[in-house]
C-alpha cells in the first residue's frame, strides 16, 4: 500500500479517502477472491459460482468506492458488471459535477447490497459548497467471470440518478420560480411534495418569463424535454413568481388524501372555469401519473356512455332500463359484479348501481361505432390536445368493433385516461360544458386552449347530474364515500380490471357543489372503497 493510504474496516462498516485507498483496497479485493478485474483471469481458472460471500461484497464495495474517490473512473468502472456504462457515468460525474475531496463512508452490508454515503465540495465560478448524500449498491457475482461486481446502474452514482440521465453543474437553466395558488400563498415542495413535477415544469417553461434570475445549481439532467431538477444550489438566484390556479387548502387535502394507498392519484377542478384546485400523487418514482398516465377508468367512463345514450333518447333517467346479470355481445359474455340483476328498474337506478348490462345492451341501438369516441370528444374534449400549462395527457377513445367497443361503454378495453381526465370529464358533466383544465392562467403566455365542438343540450345535463346525484345518495356505489361530504353532490365509481394484476384498480369521480375530483387507486379493488374516500377528503376541503 502506498504511504498515506489508510483503509478502515471495523465491524463492517469502513471508509474511503480519495489520495492513496484505492490500490490498498484493490490489493484487499484480490486477497479475498483470488483475482483480477480483468474480465478472465490469466490462469484461465475455472468460474467462480454460488451466492456472494459477506467478504466478497465488502472487499468488492471498498474497491469500487475508493477508486471512485480518488478519481480513477476506469478503476472503478472495472468493479462493475458494465465497464464500460459505470466509466462513462463516472467520468461525467467526475467532469461535469466540478466536485473534490471525495469521501465515502459505506455502512454495515445487509446481505449483499452496502449503503454508503458520499462527502465532496462541489466548486464552480468562486462558489464552494460541501454536498453530502446517501446512496447505495448491490454486489453481484458476475455472468461471465463468476467474479463479484457492483450491479451497476446510474442509481448507484446518485439514488435521484436514471439510466439515461446525468449530473451537471450549470447556470444557464431557467431562473428559479416562487410558484403561489389561486391566492397568494407559497407552493414549495418541502410541504407539498406531489407538486414537484408541476413545480420543475413551472420553472422550464415560466422561470425566464416570470421576471427572476438563474442561480448557479447541481442538477439532474434529464432527457429529452424532462425539466432539469436540482440537487445543490451553489449560489442564489432571484425566483420570479408563477401564479398558478391550484388551492393551498385542496392541495394540502390531496396530499393527506394519497398518502393512504402507494400508487394512488387524484385531482380536483373547478366545473365553471376547468382551473385545476389541486394534484397529487404517491408514487416512489415522482412521476406525475396524474397527468401523464394513462389506464382504463372503468366505470366512471359511464358518464360518457349515459350522456350519450340520453342525448340519442335511449335512455331516460325516469324510464325502465334492462339490467340481466349477463349479456353476450358478439363473442364475448359481460357481466354485472357478483352477478346481480335489476327487475324493473330505471335507468337512474342502473347507473346508480354500475349495471354494466344495461349500458352493453343499446351498444346496437346506437349504430355507429365510433359514437362514443365522438362523444368524449366533442362533447367532453377528450383528445383535443389539451394546454395545461405543464405536460399532460388528454385521454383517448379509439374508434372499435364488436367486444372492444362494448368494453369501452363501460370504460375497459382500449379507452385511456388518468385523474386528471376523469375529472375534466365530471366538471364537464357538472356544468354541462367543457372547460379545458389549465394549471396557469392562459394569459401567463397567450397559449390557445381547446373548445369542445358543443356542449351536451339541456335535458341531458340536467338528468346525468341527477344520474350522478343519485348514485351519491341512498344506494348508489357512491353513497358510502359521500355519505360525509356536503352540498349539491354527485359521484360514480369505477373499478378497472388489468392483465396480470391480482386486483382492479379502484376509481371514483365526484362533484360537490362547484368542486369536481377524481381518483385512481392501483390494484385495491372496487371505487367507493379505496378511491372514494380520497376523493371525498379532498371535496370536503373546498
Amino acid at each position: 500500500m502506498r504511504s498515506g493510504a489508510k483503509v478502515a474496516v471495523v465491524g463492517g462498516v469502513f471508509a474511503v479517502v480519495a489520495g492513496g485507498v484505492g490500490y490498498g483496497a484493490f490489493n484487499l479485493w484480490e486477497g479475498v477472491t483470488g483475482g483480477t478485474v480483468a474480465a478472465t483471469s490469466a490462469d484461465g481458472s475455472a468460474r467462480r459460482s454460488g451466492p456472494v460471500t459477506a467478504e466478497e461484497t465488502e472487499a468488492t464495495a471498498q474497491g469500487f468506492l475508493a477508486a471512485w474517490a480518488e478519481g480513477d473512473a476506469a478503476k472503478a468502472a472495472a468493479f462493475t458488471n458494465d465497464p464500460t456504462a459505470a466509466q462513462t457515468a463516472l467520468n461525467l460525474y467526475l467532469t461535469e459535477t466540478h466536485v473534490g475531496g471525495v469521501k465515502a463512508k459505506a455502512g454495515a452490508p445487509s446481505g449483499t447490497t452496502v449503503p454508503f454515503t458520499v462527502s465532496a465540495v462541489v466548486s464552480y465560478g468562486g462558489a464552494r459548497v460541501p454536498w453530502t448524500y446517501a446512496s447505495r449498491l448491490t454486489v453481484v457475482r458476475g455472468l461471465s467471470t463468476g467474479q463479484p461486481r457492483v450491479d451497476w446502474s446510474s442509481a448507484v452514482l446518485h439514488p435521484a440518478l436514471k439510466d439515461g440521465q446525468a449530473l451537471r453543474v450549470t447556470s444557464s437553466g431557467a431562473p428559479a420560480v416562487k410558484a403561489v395558488d389561486r391566492n397568494g400563498a407559497e407552493l414549495t415542495v418541502e410541504r407539498y411534495p406531489s407538486l414537484r413535477p408541476v413545480l420543475d415544469e413551472l420553472r422550464k417553461r415560466y422561470g425566464t418569463g416570470a421576471g427572476g434570475t438563474p442561480g448557479v445549481e447541481l442538477v439532474v439532467s434529464g432527457e429529452g424535454d424532462a425539466a432539469d431538477r436540482t440537487l445543490l444550489t451553489l449560489r442564489e438566484g432571484r425566483p420570479g413568481e408563477v401564479r398558478t390556479t391550484l388551492d393551498a387548502g385542496v392541495q394540502a387535502a390531496a396530499e393527506k388524501a394519497v398518502k393512504r394507498y402507494a400508487e394512488s392519484s387524484v385531482v380536483a377542478i373547478k366545473p365553471s372555469t376547468g382551473e385545476i384546485r389541486a394534484v397529487a400523487n404517491n408514487r416512489k418514482d415522482g412521476w406525475n401519473a396524474a397527468f401523464l398516465g394513462r389506464q382504463a377508468p372503468g366505470s366512471t367512463m359511464k358518464i360518457v356512455t349515459a350522456a350519450l345514450l340520453l342525448e340519442k333518447g335511449l335512455v331516460a333517467a325516469d324510464r325502465v332500463a334492462e339490467c340481466p346479470p349477463d349479456v353476450r355481445y358478439h363473442n364475448r359474455t359481460f357481466q354485472n359484479l357478483d352477478g346481480f340483476s335489476l327487475d324493473g328498474a330505471t335507468f337512474e337506478k342502473s347507473f346508480a348501481r354500475s349495471c354494466n348490462t344495461a349500458f352493453i345492451k343499446l351498444i346496437d341501438d346506437v349504430d355507429d361505432d365510433a359514437a362514443l369516441g365522438k362523444e368524449a370528444r366533442e362533447v367532453f374534449g377528450i383528445g383535443l390536445d389539451w394546454r395545461t400549462g405543464v405536460p399532460s395527457s388528454d385521454g383517448s377513445v379509439p374508434a372499435e368493433t364488436h367486444e372492444e367497443a362494448a368494453a369501452q361503454y363501460i370504460g375497459q378495453g382500449t379507452v385511456q385516461m388518468n385523474a386528471l381526465n376523469i375529472a375534466s370529464v365530471t366538471a364537464t358533466a357538472k356544468a354541462g360544458v367543457f372547460k379545458q383544465p389549465v394549471v396557469v392562467p392562459a394569459s401567463l403566455d397567450d397559449r390557445e386552449l381547446a373548445e369542445a365542438p358543443r356542449r351536451m343540450d339541456g335535458s341531458t345535463a340536467r338528468q346525468l347530474r341527477d344520474l350522478m346525484r343519485a348514485t351519491a345518495r341512498g344506494h348508489g356505489t357512491g353513497a358510502a364515500a359521500m355519505a360525509g361530504v356536503g352540498g349539491d353532490k354527485g359521484a360514480k365509481t369505477g373499478s378497472a380490471e388489468v392483465d396480470d394484476q391480482g386486483q382492479a384498480n379502484s376509481w371514483f369521480a365526484a362533484f360537490a357543489d362547484d368542486l369536481a375530483a377524481a381518483a385512481v387507486v392501483q390494484a385495491a379493488g372496487h371505487g367507493g372503497d379505496a378511491a372514494g374516500p380520497l376523493v371525498a377528503s379532498v371535496l370536503n376541503a373546498r
